[in-house]
Order: structure tokens, then sequence, then C-alpha cells
């Protein structure tokens, strides 16, 4: 059965320019039972409308299995991978290099209550 389509999934377009960088599943062991696109899926849902993980629809895989794929590839920086190639591809787009060479740093000075006595 076809689940409901919602503005957050990935298109097959999108897709394609981030599944090289989601880790396959591993070899031996129970086999996936959710396809890594409904993970993907389920994870920008939760995070576009940022609601609990117990609340994801019923048309995902279940919450437990979303999280837990979440927090696989949290901690071993996929998304960090996603957003650097994400960046860098649409860096070249602009006609710019894919990393930039320069940063603007600003600062601004706290405010306290003393007046200038030392304590």
């Amino acid at each position: 059965m076809a689940r409901t389509c919602y503005p957050t999934d990935l298109t097959d377009r999108e897709r394609a320019i981030i599944a090289p960088l989601v880790p396959p599943p591993k070899l031996g062991g129970r086999p996936c039972r959710w396809p890594r696109r409904e993970m993907l899926d389920g994870i920008f849902y939760i995070l576009h409308t940022g609601c609990q993980w117990r609340l994801l629809p019923h048309d995902f895989p279940p919450w437990q299995t979303v999280y837990h794929y979440f927090r696989l590839w949290r901690l071993d920086g996929t998304p960090e991978a996603i957003h650097t190639r994400l960046r860098e591809q649409l860096r070249r787009q602009l006609g710019r290099e894919p990393t930039p060479s320069a940063a603007i740093l600003d600062s601004q000075s706290v405010k306290t209550a003393e007046k200038g006595r030392s304590r």
C-alpha cells in the first residue's frame, strides 16, 4: 500500500544526490524491513515540522526505527556529509569555489552591570 506523499518527502532527483552518502545496510543479521528512502523521509518530516518523534505519522516506519537511524547517522557524520555535498553543489552552480576561502566573523562586547570594579 502506497503511503500519503508529504511536502517534506524527497524527490527522485534529491534522493539521487544524497543516496551515495547514506550508509548501506550492514551485512549479516536481520534484513532491513524499511527502505532507506522511507527513513530519510521520516527524518526530514521531523526536522521540518519540529514535532516529537512519537508524533511521527503512521504512514512512516515506526518512530523508534526512524529515530534509531537518525541517531546512527548523526553519530557517523552522515548529516554533515549531506550538508557539505549540497553546499558545494550550490556554490558550483553559482560559479563560486566549492569551499569558501574566507570568513567574516563579527563579535560584540558583552555589557556588564559592574562599573569597572574588581571583585
